[in-house]
């Protein structure tokens, strides 16, 4: 229906788009990842495995890998523990709220990501509502050093900001679930719960990967909540790949740490499009 130079002229311009700001920046990426630092500061264009050497020989680095994936994995499991009801919610019971609570859910994604992030480091500071509101109640006699500086600050600050990522795959989903599939169920006697476990969460297990694989990818890549709420102890890789290629200026090191970042995360895709096709509804 279309000509040659048509269909160019609309495939062209994207295919350079993704190949100018992705694919050619992932490439140098590699080839960083493979070059060296000079004593006197300099990038040698020398080809080597050193970096990826001491990326799995110096244990610091693994540590906070582990770390900032134990840190993902539970940002991950409350974004589901809050967005799935709250998505079941306004899918089967708001009626006619549901626009409003679903506008409510979004509204703050409008905000920017440091004044949350600024948000909860008033909150949970030393002379912040939290602690000042504890010692007024006479719960506590002076100020919790565990929540500001910590992984608890980290986890509670990231689920806040990424928890409407796994509500609206989850919500999409059950939105698409058939209601007479439900009714059938409920007219051959199921209870609800009987309904929600064999009916109801079966279909909707494709958004539930989908959103658990949004908290858990964009949790392990952040480094602006750890930096202004974790302390040394919530400090995760990204942060050490911000030193890197700043202060540290080990762009090669840095490089070979984000490559195996990447290869991690494209492992989660893979495996969570696998298992969003075994668990679709068709």
């Amino acid at each position: 229906m279309f000509s040659r130079a048509y269909r160019a002229a609309i495939t062209v311009p994207p295919l350079l788009w993704v190949a100018v700001f992705l694919l050619v920046p992932y490439a140098l990426l590699l080839c960083y990842s493979f070059w060296s630092v000079s004593s006197f500061q300099t990038i040698v264009h020398s080809w080597n495995w050193e970096n990826y050497r001491e990326l799995f020989r110096v244990d610091a680095y693994w540590q906070t890998l582990l770390r900032s994936m134990w840190i993902a994995a539970r940002v991950m499991f409350f974004s589901l523990l809050l967005g799935y009801p709250l998505a079941y919610y306004l899918s089967f019971y708001a009626g006619r709220r549901k626009e409003l609570l679903y506008q409510m859910v979004i509204i703050p994604l409008w905000v920017s990501y440091l004044v949350r992030a600024y948000a909860w480091k008033t909150i949970l500071g030393s002379d912040g509502v939290l602690n000042t509101l504890l010692q007024y109640v006479h719960l506590t006699q002076h100020p919790l050093d565990f929540l500001l500086y910590s992984p608890f600050a980290v986890v509670l600050t990231l689920t806040h900001i990424y928890t409407p990522f796994a509500f609206l795959p989850i919500y999409a989903s059950l939105e698409h679930i058939p209601r007479n599939l439900v009714e059938a169920s409920q007219d051959l006697g199921a209870s609800p719960l009987q309904t929600f476990w064999r009916v109801v969460f079966p279909l909707s297990i494709p958004g539930v990967v989908a959103g658990a694989t949004f908290a858990f990818v964009l949790s392990l890549g952040d480094f602006l909540a750890p930096l202004l709420l974790g302390g040394p102890s919530g400090i995760m890789i990204s942060n050490i790949v911000v030193s890197l290629f700043g202060a540290a200026y080990n762009w090669p090191l840095g490089a070979a740490i984000s490559f195996c970042m990447l290869l991690l995360v494209l492992a989660l895709l893979f495996l969570s499009e696998n298992l969003e096709k075994k668990w679709s509804f068709r």
